[in-house]
């Protein structure tokens, strides 16, 4: 599907509904911004399609796709095309040959497109000095910041920031606010539920009342916490960000869509999982029900390894424990009830787990992934395919196949990943869950959420 749409006789780009009405015969069809931009569009000043969330699938190889969400994840941010490709275990040439193909525009340019456009965020939704705005939208200096903005825009960072319009500005009362967009429909209060009981003490915290989740969070090596709820008559959700300093920012915004699965197109996912008996009614319930990503998915990874086997309160107690125990306390934040920074993989490698009620194994199950994490051997992205990754997460000792499927779900982002061995599947769907998911390709994850939902 063609979501912008390039005018050569005006060199803009639109998206669907815009209220200019060129001639078909002077239009190009784009499904990227980045294509267009490539192309030599920029972006049209009264529908804003920079605003637009990015594409959550497309109809293109899965290669392509996995690379487009590696870069959404900030893979070029600090490499090369080629270190891009090699982790996707292909040549340079090869992915840009394919992304000539079916993006129409290389992964730099791909790459290039994600800063502007957070960037152009920034300069119409804050005060950040530019300088502060270059920083934050992983710009390598002021210089490349400007020369960026005037080859997407056609204007200078402060020529955006003349044009933007008062209406859309945020005031918060107290912290840096910014809109975070999706596409409608999402189901908060499902995220939230599910979210809410899984909740790391000291880390996170939901007030489903009042529809907002907060948590602790390090932007480089500085902690703050963040706080997020639903805005659906904008599509987005509103972010409050207390940090001492914002550069950086766009790689906390990508955990941020990670964590929420805001790059999904609930559309297509739930047109889909609906042709299924069992589904149907919690779909037709539920619409726009995301899988919850992570914010860490060496935390979430953590986190599953001590769900094995015990209620879901048993574990975030668990998991509360080994974050007094072991993580960085942050002071000025209790009246939040936040305290800690997870620890990070160094810290557990080597613990001693045992001290915080774990059983030997389930001990020896962490500090294993704790040190193939801390040692760079196991990386939880989605450069690789979810065979590979589930493979490579069962050679860890305490990692059978709902571990391993669950951690590829929720902290690899894998949206056909299935722990078919989950009790709670084999109630709803039989003894044989993964025959009967099968239909549900590739979006297995998705209808495994609906169901451990419960009853909608």
């Amino acid at each position: 599907m063609d979501a912008f749409t390039g005018v050569v006789t005006t060199g803009i780009y639109c998206r669907p509904g815009c209220s200019g009405a060129p001639l078909q015969r002077n239009t190009r069809p784009y499904t990227f911004a980045a294509a267009a931009e490539a192309a030599g569009f920029r972006p049209c000043l009264r529908c804003r399609p920079d605003r637009e969330p990015a594409p959550g699938w497309v109809d293109a190889p899965e290669l392509v796709c996995r690379a487009l969400r590696s870069i959404a994840n900030g893979a070029l941010d600090d490499a090369t095309e080629d270190a891009l490709a090699a982790r996707l275990g292909v040549s340079a040439r090869h992915l840009r040959r394919l992304f000539d193909v079916h993006v129409g525009a290389t992964p730099a340019e791909v790459a290039r497109s994600r800063r502007a456009h957070f960037a152009r965020r920034l300069l119409d939704d804050t005060d950040l000095p530019l300088a502060h705005v270059s920083a934050a939208a992983g710009f390598n200096s002021v210089r490349q910041f400007n020369r960026v903005m005037k080859d997407v825009f056609r204007f200078t960072p402060q020529e955006l920031r003349a044009r933007r319009h008062a209406p859309d500005r945020l005031v918060a009362d107290g912290g840096l606010e910014l809109r975070v967009p999706y596409r409608p429909p999402l189901a908060w209060p499902a995220m939230l539920s599910f979210l809410a009981p899984r909740a790391i003490p000291g880390v996170e915290t939901i007030d489903l009342e009042g529809g907002i989740y907060r948590r602790v969070v390090a932007l480089g090596d500085a902690p703050g916490v963040i706080e997020v709820w639903d805005e659906p008559a904008r599509a987005a959700l509103r972010l409050r960000l207390h940090l001492p300093a914002f550069d950086g920012l766009v790689h906390l915004l990508t955990s941020v869509r990670r964590l929420f699965d805001l790059d999904a197109d609930p559309a297509v996912i739930d047109t889909a999982l609906a042709r299924d008996r069992t589904l149907r009614p919690l779909v037709r319930a539920r619409r726009g029900v995301r899988v919850p990503g992570a914010i860490d998915p060496f935390e979430v990874s953590v986190r599953a390894v001590l769900g094995q086997q015990v209620s879901v309160g048993a574990a975030t107690k668990l998991a509360g424990r080994l974050v007094e125990r072991y993580g960085c306390p942050v002071p000025g934040i209790a009246a939040l009830g936040l305290t800690h920074l997870f620890p990070d993989a160094a810290s557990l490698a080597r613990a001693d787990l045992t001290d915080v009620g774990l059983t030997r194994a389930r001990a020896g199950a962490v500090n294993a992934l704790a040190r193939s994490v801390a040692a760079g051997d196991l990386e939880l992205d989605r450069a690789r395919d979810l065979d590979h990754t589930v493979a490579e997460l069962q050679t860890l000792p305490g990692f059978g196949p709902w571990t391993a499927q669950y951690v590829a779900m929720r902290a690899c982002g894998e949206r056909d990943a299935f722990p078919a061995s989950d009790l709670g599947l084999r109630r709803a769907l039989g003894d044989n869950p993964s025959a009967r998911a099968e239909a549900w390709r590739p979006w297995r994850a998705y209808g495994a959420i609906q169901i451990w939902l419960g009853p909608a």
